[in-house]
């Protein structure tokens, strides 16, 4: 029994000495801290590392996490300047920069930084209406990281971005959206395929210019060369007939000729003939009628010039002929009860008209 005594008695303080040591030494994790209070004032805060501490003394509080930390709020209920209720989801970055404002400024930083971030979401969106609203995300994340930032800095945070992740609107809203948008779409759909056919008439119509102008061009250029065909086969015709010094006779014969042809059109029911042609006319006949022979006795007789007084009775005859289908298709082509008249006129030397 007396041995056992001192046994215990020695286990019991051997125990109490490692518990001691053990409360002595802490260690803090990288970028964590703790604050320690010595007879109930705050003393110092613990950096990470191998730390000792008076036991029984002083007395350690929970760790404190120094690096960023992400908060995502539910989402709340603001009403807009127009007085539309949307829902709005934040999410906060901050970080822990005073480990000893973090505890001994505020209760709970957590539950301060969220009710701030909520009064001032309101303050911030209650001043806009809702167009705004939903296209200023940029704008209220800075109004909010500003105003946030300030008030927490006494807190030992550093609030270091804000984030808007949805913007619920009403779904009334959410539909007159949607209706917004499909006319929007639709509104750019046409302009497009207006613009697209804009552009294919244009170019159809260029195309068409350009086609207008290419035919122009040939056929101007096929007129000159035609013109210039004609012109070149008178100047030959001219120079033939002058080089040959044709006898007004045979030029008259051939005028005689050509008439007719231009008789027979159906549609030359009005042409007018030149007193010069039946003077022509006269000449041509007097003057193969003075070769002809006086009587048939003449005829019997052969002579050197058989030939020439054939032909000049040929060309007389024909002459006659000429003038006499002239008459002819002037009096058809008339129809009416004066062409005999007229043909008279024709006859004498005047201008005739059917």
């Amino acid at each position: 029994m007396d041995i056992s005594a001192p046994l215990i008695a020695g286990l019991i303080i051997a125990l109490f000495a490692i518990f001691t040591v053990v409360r002595a030494v802490r260690i803090v994790p990288q970028a964590r801290a703790r604050n320690v209070e010595r007879l109930g004032r705050y003393h110092r805060t613990l950096t990470p590392g191998l730390s000792l501490v008076i036991p029984y003394i002083d007395r350690v509080h929970p760790l404190i996490d120094l690096r960023e930390q992400v908060v995502s709020f539910k989402p709340q209920p603001v009403i807009t300047e127009d007085n539309l209720v949307v829902e709005i989801d934040t999410v906060l970055y901050f970080q822990v920069t005073d480990p000893r404002a973090a505890f001994y400024e505020i209760a709970s930083f957590l539950q301060a930084v969220e009710q701030l971030t909520v009064t001032t979401l309101r303050n911030v969106v209650g001043s806009m209406d809702l167009e705004k609203t939903l296209t200023s995300r940029d704008t209220i994340n800075s109004q909010l990281r500003g105003v946030l930032d300030e008030a927490t800095g006494k807190w030992g945070l550093r609030v270091n971005r804000v984030e808007i992740k949805a913007i619920d609107p009403p779904q009334s809203i959410k539909e007159a959206m949607q209706k917004q948008m499909r006319a929007e779409r639709d509104k750019r759909a046409a302009i497009l395929g207006a613009e697209g056919q804009r552009q294919s008439k244009i170019l159809t119509a260029e195309g068409d210019k350009q086609a207008a102008v290419l035919r122009a061009e040939g056929n101007r250029t096929a007129a000159i060369l035609e013109a210039e065909g004609q012109s070149r086969a008178i100047d030959e015709v001219f120079q033939a007939v002058h080089r040959n010094d044709p006898d007004p006779k045979l030029l008259a014969y051939q005028y005689l000729q050509a008439l007719p042809q231009l008789a027979q059109g159906s549609g030359n029911n009005f042409w007018v003939i030149p007193s010069e042609i039946t003077s022509a006319l006269q000449g041509v006949s007097r003057a193969f009628t003075e070769v002809l022979p006086p009587s048939p006795a003449t005829r019997e007789k052969p002579s050197a010039d058989d030939s020439t007084t054939r032909a000049s009775e040929d060309t007389a005859q024909a002459a006659e002929a000429a003038a006499q289908a002239l008459a002819d298709a002037a009096e058809a082509d008339s129809g009416t009860p004066g062409a005999s008249l007229r043909r008279h006129r024709l006859e004498e030397g005047g201008g005739g008209r059917t």
